[in-house]
């Protein structure tokens, strides 16, 4: 069975810094597309960040650019969201996917994912 599993969530305040990882199990993330959504209260879910499997390359949502940072250790099978200078606005539930993919680029749309995690909760709050 695969499975991706999210941890690393909680309460930050404001300008705090919080990494969230991604563990893959029953495959192997290197042959895979990445993304990490997340979903606030009321709200739609958003794509935040991508990382393609073929060519390394990245994409950032505007408001979190600069800020986050998406990254893969292959030896762990693992993909991690480091997020800094947290704000109000980044409080959502944050769910990692998963699609197998060997083109070149990103996927942003979160209908081209197919595997998803469980989610994990971050909150930020003074």
């Amino acid at each position: 069975q695969l499975h991706l599993v999210e941890s690393g969530g909680g309460l930050v305040q404001p300008g705090g810094s919080l990494r969230l990882s991604c563990a893959a199990s029953g495959f192997n993330l290197d042959y895979y597309a990445i993304g990490w959504f997340r979903q606030a209260p009321g709200k739609e879910r958003e794509g935040v960040s991508f990382l393609s499997s073929r060519d390394g390359s990245t994409y950032y949502k505007d408001s979190v650019k600069g800020r986050f940072a998406i990254s893969r250790d292959s030896t762990k099978n693992t993909v991690y969201l480091q997020m800094n200078g947290l704000k109000h606005e980044d409080t959502a539930v944050y769910f990692c996917a998963a699609t197998q993919f060997l083109g070149l680029g990103v996927l942003i749309n979160l209908y081209d994912y197919d595997l998803w995690g469980q989610g994990t909760q971050v909150t930020v709050s003074s």
